[in-house]
């Protein structure tokens, strides 16, 4: 098991998304994170039972995101809520995860998070990334000032990569996020080796 989460996004896939996905599961990532931002939930639905099960077949962590009825719905204990959703669930549908996640862009916000109930945080961004391109990144010293304020594990994206992951986890994280790399790299298990931070 590694420390790194993997940030779906179909559109960047190449090959079939299914099979990409049993693949990265055999690489065994910390979890999942099914992140289809532009479907509808019924059709969110229907592609997070398929990824449920290849998540099960490997024992992976697979993290729904944004639909939590639809997660209540397909019994997975794990949701990964923007902000604004977060502040807004009610409490007894909250009750009904057992890993609540968010992501946060500044030191309030995770404090928030925790305050929340969320069991770990996603922080960013924090190196230059094609995803946000133009918009300048919060850097080390951010994830570093995140890191020391809370005490749930905090995963870094933003540009995360091979050469710099060691840099993160001095910083304090517990790990990273990736997308594009795990979804276009053309052998997922030399990709997931490479983060081996010694």
């Amino acid at each position: 098991m590694s420390d790194i989460i993997c940030i779906t996004n179909r559109n960047l896939c190449k090959d079939d998304f299914l099979v990409r996905i049993e693949n990265i599961a055999k690489a065994k990532p910390k979890a999942i994170i099914l992140r289809e931002k532009d479907l509808s939930e019924s059709e969110y639905t229907a592609l997070a039972e398929k990824v449920m099960k290849i998540c099960r077949q490997y024992n992976i962590k697979c993290i729904l995101h944004s639909f939590a009825d639809a997660a209540i719905s397909l019994k997975c204990d794990s949701i990964h809520l923007p902000m604004h959703f977060l502040l807004n669930i009610e409490n007894e549908k909250k009750m009904m995860f057992k890993n609540i996640g968010t992501s946060c862009h500044s030191v309030e916000d995770a404090i928030s998070a925790e305050k929340l109930g969320c069991t770990y945080i996603i922080a960013g961004h924090i190196f230059e990334t094609d995803c946000k391109k133009g918009v300048a990144p919060r850097g080390l010293e951010f994830l570093k000032n995140i890191c020391g304020k809370v005490h749930i594990p905090v995963y870094a994206i933003g540009g995360i990569g091979h050469k710099n992951f060691s840099e993160v986890i001095k910083a304090g994280a517990k790990g990273g996020c990736v997308m594009s790399g795990l979804m276009q790299c053309k052998d997922i298990n030399k990709y997931m080796e490479a983060f081996k931070v010694e």
